[in-house]
């Protein structure tokens, strides 16, 4: 089929690479002409592990393009993929899918399936339907569907070829049928439902991953206080198949470009409606709240942090992005530069964004030897496998002072004890600060923990 995707960002380069990997001639449209630019070059201009390759292996059912009848005029299926960015009441700005359905009611000249796989308001698809019937062109029928994404940054190829389901949310047989024509060649199962009930499973398996998140952070909390051990509880819990082992790896929060954003606009679309989504709103409260752990932590070994030298190890909201968007790291960042702390920062993907963000307030290091050097602490964000990686005895050998704040629970405690570290980490007993501190039996749910 001839396939448009509007907007290359990550969920539309994502999938338009897949949809031409499973034989569909697509093409791209963006208004942003340097990505589009580069994308020509061959470069591509965001960060996503296996999406190089991918596009360049099926670069003859590609086209990437600036120019609205090129990209719409011939089209069978036009899917939005365009950012829908938060607002400062927790609602999602929506000018871009606006935007794109403009331009496809004035260049669209066949009958074709309008997609929006964008995260929207619920009913967003249903005024979309509406626009394009009343503003198309003369004799031309533009159907809607909402076929949301459920992409993690970082494993977003994967989790395309290879999705648990593809929800589809038409109003009409002929929608369906063609969305299926679409996916057949993935071979995964589908939930066909009507457009309302589909934008609504987006915004609930994300909040619920918001809500399991900071459950388990809740939890670490109290761990610390009674002396339990964050680690054990999710191994025991996680065993439970009602319950499930992922998300429950305790740490300094949520962050990216969905969660964060989500969880509010559901929170601000059920109050729109006169209700009080209360187990939403604490979600949020907890991490916010969680984001400022490290920083509790640090100040209780060196009190003030004015003038100190603070390393902080991963920029990105998690590993395999470049994505700093509602990033843990990023915030704490800018409260250390603002009390005064001499910041340097390692990330193997995001300094660029660091670099862009805070100039010369902060110092950007390619190599965390040269972050953690003569450093008075050091917080770590981001469990990149360099840091998962790194000897423990660099931290003592390099650093002012081996004070090692772990906002990811990266290092077993026994071994950052070895290595003659004071390091607290989220959940469990500090390590360094007394002998014999150890005192709940170590786990090792992942094979570096006690590595």
């Amino acid at each position: 089929m001839n396939v448009t995707i509007v907007g290359a960002g990550y969920v539309g380069l994502v999938t338009a690479a897949c949809l031409a990997d499973k034989g569909h001639d697509v093409t791209c449209v963006d208004v942003n002409e340097e990505k589009i630019g580069l994308l020509n070059e061959g470069t591509v201009p965001i960060y996503e592990p296996g999406l190089e390759p991918l596009l360049r292996r099926n670069r003859p059912r590609l086209r990437f393009t600036t120019d609205d009848g090129e990209a719409y005029r011939k089209a069978d299926v036009i899917m939005i993929a365009v950012g829908t960015p938060p607002q400062p009441d927790g609602s999602v700005r929506l000018d871009d899918v606006w935007d794109a359905l403009r331009r496809i009611a004035r260049a669209a000249e066949r009958d074709g399936l309008v997609v929006i796989k964008s995260t929207v308001p619920v009913g967003t698809a249903d005024e979309a339907a509406r626009f394009l019937a009343e503003n198309g062109r003369p004799g031309v029928k533009l159907d809607v569907a909402s076929n949301p994404e459920f992409l993690s940054q970082g494993t977003a190829v994967r989790d395309t070829l290879q999705a648990p389901r593809i929800v589809l949310g038409v109003e009409s047989e002929r929608a369906e049928r063609v969305m299926k024509t679409v996916y057949a060649p993935f071979a995964l199962p589908y939930v066909v439902t009507d457009r309302k009930s589909a934008e609504m499973i987006k915004y609930a398996a994300n909040v619920f991953l918001a809500l399991k998140i900071s459950y388990i952070n809740d939890i670490a909390n109290v761990c610390e206080l009674v002396g339990a051990d964050i680690e054990a509880v999710a191994e025991g819990i996680g065993m439970d198949p009602r319950i499930g082992r992922r998300f429950l790896r305790a740490g300094v929060g949520y962050g990216g470009s969905c969660l964060p954003k989500d969880a509010k606009a559901l929170r601000q679309l059920a109050a729109a409606h006169g209700y009080s989504l209360k187990t939403v709103e604490a979600a949020i409260a907890v991490n916010e709240a969680q984001t400022w752990r490290l920083l509790e932590k640090a100040r209780a070994h060196l009190g003030s942090l004015y003038g100190r030298t603070v390393a902080v190890l991963g920029a990105s909201f998690k590993p395999g992005t470049d994505d700093v968007r509602e990033s843990p790291a990023f915030a704490n960042i800018e409260r250390l530069v603002a009390e005064g702390a001499n910041v340097r920062v390692w990330d193997p993907a995001a300094l660029h964004h660091v670099a862009r963000r805070f100039g010369e307030a902060v110092a950007c290091c390619e190599t965390i030897e040269d972050a953690i050097r003569d450093a008075d602490v050091c917080f770590i964000f981001t469990e990149w496998p360099a840091v998962l990686q790194f000897d423990l005895h660099r931290y003592k050998a390099l650093m002012k002072t081996p004070i090692v704040v772990d906002g990811r629970n990266c290092y077993g405690l026994r071994a950052a004890e070895a290595a003659g570290l004071i390091y607290e980490s989220i959940g469990r007993p500090a390590a360094g600060r007394t002998m014999g501190v150890l005192s709940s039996r170590p786990v090792s749910i992942h094979g570096e923990k006690e590595g």
